[in-house]
C-alpha cells in the first residue's frame, strides 16, 4: 500500500512518514503542488493525505487535479485548519485535523483502505 503524504511542513513529512512506515506503508512526500502532482503520475499511490494551506498550488486545487486524473482514489484532507465548512473540501473521502498523535489518522487510513 502506497501513500503518498502532501504537505510542505517538513515536521509533518518526517512524522507522518516514520510513523506511516512504523504501520507497513510505502510512502513517498511532496512538498509542494507542483511535486505532488508530479509524484501523483508517476508513482501511482493509493492513497493520497492532502494538506490544504501549500506554498504554489493549495489543497483544494490538488484534490481537484487529482480526482480529475483518478477519479475513484482515496484522498484525506489533513491540515491544521478547519476547512470542514469548505463545500469543495467535500470531494475528499476524510478530512483529519493534524496532530502529534496520529492515531485518528491512522484509523481513516485503515477505514479507507479496507473499502
Amino acid at each position: 500500500m502506497k501513500i503518498l503524504i502532501v504537505d510542505d511542513d517538513i515536521h509533518i513529512q518526517r512524522l507522518y512518514k516514520e510513523e506511516l512506515e512504523e504501520e507497513g506503508y510505502e510512502i513517498v512526500v511532496a512538498g509542494t503542488g507542483q511535486d505532488a502532482l508530479d509524484l501523483f503520475v508517476k508513482e501511482d499511490p493509493d492513497i493520497v493525505t492532502l494538506d490544504i494551506l501549500m506554498p504554489d498550488i493549495n489543497g483544494i486545487t490538488l484534490l481537484r487535479k487529482m480526482k480529475e486524473l483518478k477519479p475513484r482514489i482515496p484522498v484525506i484532507m489533513s491540515t491544521a485548519y478547519d476547512y470542514r465548512d469548505d463545500f469543495a473540501v467535500w470531494a475528499s473521502e476524510a478530512y483529519v485535523v493534524k496532530s502529534a498523535d496520529l492515531d485518528e489518522l491512522k484509523k481513516t487510513i485503515r477505514n479507507l483502505t479496507a473499502q
